[in-house]
Order: C-alpha cells, then sequence, then structure tokens
C-alpha cells in the first residue's frame, strides 16, 4: 500500500508510503481519497496526514512530469480532504512542496517539525501550482508573501512558516507525531469547526494594489522573459478579489495550458538533464568512490579562495597553501569578508559563518598537504605554473590523494604528464564566484581513472554543485562554445549592430547579462591574454579586433572604468565614447560594409553558433549528451532555464529551420565559420556553407 490507514484512539493516521520523498502519483491520491471516505466512519474523532521517512510530500512524482496524470486528480484530492467533518491536521515533517503542500493546505490545521521546509515551487518547472495552491495560500497568509513565494519558488522555513500563519504550530519536543496527535485531541475536544481556506475572503488594504505593483516589477526582472512566474503572481492577485471556485477554475485552467507550453518542457528537460548528468559515464561501471575527508588547495586568489568556501560549505576542512605570507592573508581575508557578506545579506548566521572559516587553515608549506585526499590546484592560467605545481603536488601528497586542475582550457593530459600519477589528476574546472556558481566542469583526462571521476561528482554533490563530466580540448565544453559566441558577437558590431544593441537584444532573449557588459564585468584583457597563446587559424581575429583594441589601448572593463561602457561609481554610465570610432576603424581594417541588422539576427546568430559547435562537441565525445552541454550553459554562462540551454532551443527552433538560418549566415562576410555540425546539419554532414 502506498497510503497507510490506522485508527488509534480516535485518530486516524493517513501515512504516505512512497519513498524516498513520498511523491504523489495516482496511488497515492487515489489513497488519500479512499482514507478520506474512511475518516467519516464512526469512531474517527480527527485525521492526520502524514509521511513516512521523517517527510511529508514532495510533490508530484516526476515519473509523471509531462505526461497527463491519472485520475484522481489532485483538486479532487483535496477537496475531499477540506470538506471531510473531522478536524484534519497535517503533521508536516521534512518538505512539503508542491502538491504536497497544496495537500497540506487542504488540511484544517498544519502543525510542522523545527527543521522542515514548505514551499510551491512549481514556477521552476515552467508551471504554476494546480490544485488550489495560488488561491488558498493567500487566504491563510498575507497575500503578498503568498505571491513572492509563489511566483518565486523559494520554499520557506517551519520558523518563517509559523510566523506568517501558513502552519500553526512547531513540534517543540522532538516527536512531531506525538506533538500532531496531542494538537488533534485539542481540536477535536474542543469541538472547533474544521478551518476551510476555500470558503475565506481575502482583506484588501489599501496598500496592496501597489506591494502587488512593486513585487510583479522585480518578478519580472527576475523572471528573465519566463511566462511561469508572472503567471502565478497574476493568479494570487485574482484570489485578492475573486470568489475560490473562480480562482481555482482560472489556475487550473493556467496550469494546464503552460504544462503543454515549450517553456514547461524546457524546464523538465533541464530538470532530467541535470539528474542525468550527475551519474557516472555509462563506460565507468561500478567503480567506488575513494573516500575523501580532507580538502587542499593550492592558490588563495579571488578562484582559490571562493573554491576553499565551497568545500567549507560542504563540511570539508581545508588546507589552502600560498606562496608568500602576504597572498595568504589577503586570501584569508578575502574567506572572512565573504562570509561576513553572506551574513549581512541574511544567507547564514553569524555562528555558521564561524563554524565554516575555522575549517579553513592557510599555510606556506606544501608539505600541509601531504594528508589531503583531494587537492584543487587554482593558480594562475599558464601551462609552465601547473608544470612547477604539480610536480610539487607529486612530490608531496600521500599515494591515492587525486589531484585536481581548476584550468579552463589547458590541456589536461599535458598537466598530468608532469606527475608520476596521471590516473589520480582529473579537472574540477570551477566557475567564479566559485562558491556561489553551482556549475562543475569535471574534466576527464586520457588516462584518468574511473574511481577517481565517480569521487569527483560524489564531492560536487556534497558541495551543492551541478557536475558535468567533460573530455579534453581547449575550453571543453563551455569555454569552447564561448568561443564560437564571442566571434559571433564581434563579428555583429563589424557589420552594423552596436553593443548596446547586442546586449539588450540578448538580455531580452533571457540570458542573465550581455556580452559586452560580461566582458566589462570579467575584464576585456582576460580574453585578450587567453587569445595569445592560441594558434593561428583556431579563431576569427576579426570576430575579436574590437575586444582587442580595446584591451590594447587599456579599456580593460569595469576594473579600469571604460570598456565597452563607461563606468561611474561602478555603474554602468553609458557607452564608452571610445567605441563608436574603434569599431568604425575595425570596420575599414575589416572591408565589411555597413548594413541595418535587426535583434531576430543577432539572437539567432550567437545561439547558432552555440549549438552549432556544441554538435562539434558532441561528435567528438567531449560531452556525452546534448543534455550537458544544456546544463553547462543554463548553470554556468547565464543561458535562461527557461529556454532548456542552446541546444535544446535549437531543437525547438527547428533543425530545418535552423539550417536554414545558417545558410544565411553562410552567405554573408565571415560564412567560412559557419561549418556544419552533425547534430545541425544530421547524417554526419560537416560541409562548409562558404569558403
Amino acid at each position: 500500500m502506498s497510503v497507510e490507514k490506522t485508527l488509534c484512539d480516535g485518530i486516524l493516521h493517513v501515512t504516505i508510503l512512497n519513498p524516498p520523498v513520498n511523491a504523489l502519483s495516482r496511488e497515492e491520491r487515489a489513497g488519500i481519497l479512499e482514507a478520506m471516505a474512511a475518516a467519516e466512519a464512526p469512531g474517527v474523532q480527527a485525521v492526520i496526514i502524514q509521511g513516512a521517512n521523517d517527510t511529508f510530500i514532495a510533490g508530484a512524482d516526476i515519473r509523471e512530469f509531462g505526461k497527463e496524470p491519472e485520475p484522481p486528480h489532485l483538486p479532487e484530492v483535496i477537496d475531499a480532504i477540506e470538506r471531510c467533518s473531522r478536524p484534519v491536521i497535517a503533521a508536516i515533517g521534512g518538505q512539503a512542496l508542491g502538491g504536497g503542500l497544496e495537500i497540506a493546505l487542504g488540511c484544517h490545521y498544519r502543525i510542522a517539525a523545527p527543521g522542515a521546509r514548505l514551499g510551491l515551487p512549481e514556477v521552476t518547472l515552467g508551471i504554476v501550482p494546480g490544485a488550489g495552491g495560488t488561491q488558498r495560500l493567500p487566504r491563510l497568509i498575507d497575500p503578498i508573501a503568498a505571491a513572492a513565494m509563489v511566483s518565486s519558488g523559494k520554499p520557506v522555513t517551519a520558523a518563517k512558516a509559523l510566523a506568517s500563519g501558513l502552519v500553526d504550530r512547531i513540534a517543540q519536543e522532538g516527536d512531531l507525531i506525538a506533538e500532531a496527535v496531542q494538537f488533534a485531541l485539542e481540536v477535536a475536544q474542543a469541538d472547533l469547526a474544521p478551518r476551510r481556506l476555500s470558503g475565506r475572503n481575502v482583506a484588501e488594504p489599501a496598500a496592496q494594489a501597489e506591494a502587488f505593483e512593486h513585487l510583479a516589477v522585480s518578478t519580472r526582472r527576475q523572471a528573465r522573459g519566463a511566462q511561469a512566474p508572472i503567471a502565478a503572481l497574476e493568479l494570487v492577485k485574482l484570489a485578492v478579489t475573486t470568489p475560490f471556485a473562480e480562482g481555482a477554475a482560472r489556475e487550473r485552467e493556467t496550469f494546464l495550458r503552460l504544462r503543454a507550453g515549450n517553456e514547461a518542457k524546457a524546464l523538465r528537460h533541464i530538470f532530467f538533464a541535470e539528474r542525468a548528468a550527475a551519474k557516472p559515464p555509462a563506460d565507468i561501471g561500478e567503480a567506488s568512490a575513494r573516500a575523501v575527508s580532507c580538502i587542499g588547495v593550492v592558490g588563495a586568489g579571488t578562484m582559490g579562495t571562493g573554491i576553499a568556501m565551497s568545500f567549507a560549505d560542504g563540511g570539508f576542512p581545508v588546507t589552502i597553501v600560498e606562496t608568500t605570507t602576504e597572498a595568504l592573508a589577503k586570501g584569508m581575508e578575502r574567506i572572512s569578508q565573504g562570509y561576513q557578506s553572506s551574513i549581512e545579506k541574511g544567507r547564514i548566521s553569524q555562528s555558521v559563518a564561524a563554524e565554516r572559516i575555522a575549517l579553513v587553515h592557510g599555510t606556506t608549506d606544501y608539505d600541509d598537504l601531504s594528508e589531503c585526499d583531494l587537492i584543487v590546484e587554482a593558480a594562475f592560467e599558464a601551462m609552465d605554473v601547473k608544470r612547477d605545481i604539480f610536480h610539487r603536488l607529486d612530490a608531496v601528497a600521500r599515494r591515492g590523494a587525486i589531484l585536481a586542475t581548476n584550468t579552463s582550457y589547458l590541456d589536461l593530459d599535458e598537466i598530468a604528464a608532469f606527475t608520476s600519477r596521471p590516473g589520480d589528476v582529473v579537472g574540477m574546472h570551477y566557475f567564479s564566484p566559485a562558491n556561489v556558481m553551482r556549475l562543475l566542469e569535471i574534466v576527464r583526462g586520457r588516462e584518468t581513472a574511473p574511481d577517481v571521476i565517480v569521487t569527483a561528482l560524489r564531492v560536487a554533490k556534497r558541495t551543492a554543485k551541478v557536475p558535468v563530466v567533460a573530455g579534453v580540448c581547449n575550453g571543453f565544453i563551455g569555454n569552447r562554445m564561448l568561443k564560437a559566441y564571442v566571434r559571433e558577437t564581434g563579428l555583429l558590431l563589424l557589420e552594423g549592430a552596436t553593443p548596446e544593441q547586442v546586449d539588450t537584444a540578448l538580455t531580452r532573449f533571457g540570458m542573465a547579462m550581455g556580452p559586452f557588459a560580461v566582458a566589462d564585468l570579467s575584464g576585456i584583457d582576460i580574453g585578450y591574454k587567453a587569445r595569445k597563446a592560441m594558434a593561428p587559424g583556431s579563431y576569427e581575429p576579426m570576430g575579436t579586433i574590437v575586444y582587442d583594441r580595446l584591451a590594447e589601448a587599456g579599456h580593460l572593463g569595469r576594473k579600469t572604468g571604460n570598456g565597452f561602457y563607461r563606468y561611474e561609481d561602478g555603474k554602468a554610465a553609458g557607452i564608452n565614447p571610445e567605441v563608436p570610432s574603434i569599431i568604425a576603424a575595425a570596420r575599414r581594417e575589416a572591408g565589411v560594409a555597413q548594413r541595418e541588422i535587426d535583434d531576430a539576427e543577432i539572437i539567432d546568430r550567437c545561439m547558432f553558433a552555440l549549438a552549432n559547435e556544441g554538435g562539434f562537441i558532441l561528435e567528438e565525445g567531449i560531452a556525452a549528451a546534448s543534455g550537458d552541454i544544456d546544463v553547462v550553459y543554463v548553470n554556468g554562462y547565464g543561458f535562461p532555464r527557461h529556454r532548456g540551454g542552446p541546444m535544446f532551443h535549437a531543437e525547438q527552433y527547428g533543425l530545418e529551420a535552423v539550417r536554414d538560418r545558417i545558410a544565411q549566415f553562410a552567405a554573408g562576410p565571415f560564412g567560412k565559420w559557419w561549418r556544419l555540425s552533425p547534430f545541425i546539419g544530421g547524417n554526419g554532414a560537416q560541409t562548409a556553407l562558404a569558403m
């Protein structure tokens, strides 16, 4: 049985049994419906709905994602709970998410364990709650708080739920069910009428309309073009002025419409792609992870300290090594400041920050790394620097320790050859800031041992990273594709677009930032230096000529106050006045005629450059699946999650239509770079469309 009914001293315990998270499938819905009928029997004083395994209900069963669920449907089940003539108490342990929280809202009372989390995260899958969540929640708590909760999809803690009125009590003695029974008996003995949220009206204070509009502005900004958050907000707003039945019908219609749309398809795709990417590659077999209890980090710069913080956040003790005491002191101070910033933003408490800072030990002696199980090198991106470090690590690290490099594009196999143990060497490419960004490219070298890959994946999970295994090539997955993206942004400038137009078009598409704003933020000299080390012919020099001219003129971005844009007090204050003349001179040098370029061309050229290069990455086996590429771009490069990633976007656009667009681009002055990959061209075609 997936739902167990037990009558004990007048209390009917309805227990959801669908491990590990008690997700709601047809069986659970049917079981709850049957239990509500049984609750009307003589001798039942009250009902407690609870979950097995110390959790309540974590939402819908993922096996039903994207499918038409079989009856009984969740609204019917929740209506039956709410209609029950006996008081129904939700005993919330662990998680009450999505349909799980909607079940709890259908109950008449709610008690939560101290560590419980409650939320309606449907917008993260491109839909809205579909069983009354947007209508019941604002009838229970402040409508603005309800709107923020539903439109963001972010769960709240038990303490915040109690403060808002979302739950009636928090279990204080450590036994949730025992306290739920006591609560149920109190309610039954007081002969209180069941509290049915569908019968409540929502108060409408004078400031509410203004508060809704303020929230709508921030929601649109954060949604980056996604529909579901705005639709969720509007549904909660509807609950303020609309009878429950009408609002619930509108909610259900919106839920069904969004569920069938491209946004939901894209978000389901990336959800499953992330789960698949976190599994070991198919050819690894049954390799077991190595034990990892302590970490070493080489380099206390921005990246090294971010990596150290990421491990400390995961509970690992960390030894971070630098070449001088001065550099080490700056790094340790950077870590302290990072945690202080998190305290000020309310992300962690002072005590948690102190615990994590205490896990990080600084040193200038490589011998202090001798007992570490995993050592991550995060030094300057130059092969001679890597060589010196890995020679030293090979000498001091214990046998069986994993030696990782954070290189973003250098040859991992060459780095591994600097050691006597290439099987222990792996790439762990973090993205800056490493303690914030979720993506981790795990680079598998020619001789990297299977258990090293399995260990890296396990460590990624413990440190809350989204891992993707990549093969060895210049730039691996993400930065290799970025080269094609940057090429097209630069060529668009030569052909007639402006930096503002390109940035605006791509942010409207949903990118977190435009490419020229990103270049200014990271430093235009970073790419300039990297290109100096690249082989002639491996990239289009005219695609980066504007970037390079700016770097040579000392316009390096935010850090110099001028890049593509100028900056005042750290904020963009319009285009750098030198940029138009630099573009005009580069255009003359390239011999390109200026023309009108619309936003559609900007978006398609940049997106299809990514997808086409991704196709070559797939063909070469650098990525195992197109979903892996999408995971990289969504989690590491600001690609809009609601569009599923560049490969998924190209497929939704239609690969034949993509080929037609690429044929148009190939007729331009730089068409030689539009060589079709098998993913786009089909049948293994790699024909150059124009040379």
